[in-house]
């Protein structure tokens, strides 16, 4: 583990690429595809509240983020064109995701093809009541 965490020096959201490019004070940069940081997203909706919950996304090939507000010094909160708008985004997390995409997308493409599903498969209605915990 390192006891220096990369520092974003510059995030710019690309509407027409649909990517979010990020540069790190370390020199690595990112383009990360909105869809990746959509089907990736930290957020409780879509990685469940334990081990084994998270939620497979599909339909996201075309999302954009239609706004992207800062957390703190520490993230960013977008909000997708699809609605979602729940998932913190920390700096840290924003590196994994740029520096593992490759891994990040095979991973998502096997638990598809495990699903029978495509990425391009519309999202299954969310049953009333939230979460579906308790």
């Amino acid at each position: 583990m390192s006891t220096q965490n990369p520092r974003p020096t510059e995030l710019t959201v690309h509407g027409t690429s649909r990517v979010l490019e990020i540069a790190f004070d370390d020199g690595a940069r990112f383009r990360i595809p909105f869809e990746l940081l959509r089907v990736y997203s930290p957020s409780a909706e879509v990685q469940g509240h334990g081990p084994g919950q998270a939620v497979l996304q599909t339909g996201k090939r075309h999302v954009q983020i239609v706004a992207l507000q800062p957390v703190g010094h520490y993230a960013v909160q977008p909000t997708f064109s699809d609605g979602h708008d729940s998932g913190i985004y920390t700096w840290e997390y924003l590196y994994l995701l740029g520096s593992r995409q490759d891994e990040l997308w095979a991973d998502y493409e096997r638990r598809l093809a495990q699903a029978g599903l495509d990425r391009d498969a519309p999202m299954p209605a969310k049953p009333a009541g939230g979460c579906g915990h308790g």
